[in-house]
């Protein structure tokens, strides 16, 4: 319980410009896997929505706030800090967070209802797929009987074989294999970028 008074007081204190410089990541992961860890906040009845989560389509940015639409209709306002870590395929800056970009984001409420974000993942997207066809530097898979083209990123996509430390080289994933991919969507298209692809070697 302190732990969590600690955070909360001291994203507060960055959201109102307190608590001085706070490097990224003091308070959130970097790690996209993060953004959909299922980690229950204490306090939290099972099968009811955690207040201090938040996900939609970013319809608005000012200043330091996000303004986005959730998938149940509700309407989320995040305030990004010195202390936020911001994720767009990998970890980035806020500056690179778009109108229009998918949002995941996980802090503290204040008192106003504005979540004081300790980390934002803009378009991250987790999937398990079968890998149709490879292409030059692509992957066409099959995720739910939806097409999705999955670009390899160099210097940024790795891959994990059988649980193995992450390697940047891909071409162990074989086509008529199963793979679970975290990428980043590329909005308005059936396309993401790979961050990760765990895969069978």
């Amino acid at each position: 319980m302190a732990k969590s008074f600690d955070r909360r007081r001291l994203l507060t204190g960055a959201a109102l410009g307190a608590a001085g410089v706070v490097t990224g990541s003091a308070f959130g992961s970097f790690a996209p896997e993060a953004a959909l860890a299922a980690e229950p906040t204490p306090g939290i009845d099972p099968g009811m929505p955690d207040p201090n989560f938040a996900e939609g389509l970013i319809r608005s940015i000012s200043d330091d706030t996000i303004s986005a639409l959730g998938s149940d209709g509700t309407l989320w306002r995040v305030r990004v800090t010195s202390g936020t870590s911001v994720w767009k395929l990998k970890p980035t800056t806020f500056d690179n967070v778009a109108v229009g970009d998918g949002m995941y984001a996980r802090g503290a409420v204040l008192d106003d209802g504005t979540i004081a974000a300790d980390s934002v993942w803009a378009n991250i997207v987790n999937l398990k797929a079968h890998v149709t066809s490879i292409g030059e530097q692509k992957l066409y898979l099959d995720h739910n009987d939806e097409r999705v083209i999955a670009h390899v990123i160099p210097g940024t996509t790795a891959a994990v074989y059988n649980g193995t430390p992450a390697i940047s080289d891909v071409s162990m994933v074989k086509v008529d294999s199963h793979v679970q991919v975290l990428g980043a969507w590329l909005p308005g298209t059936n396309e993401i970028e790979i961050s990760t692809i765990y895969a069978a070697a």
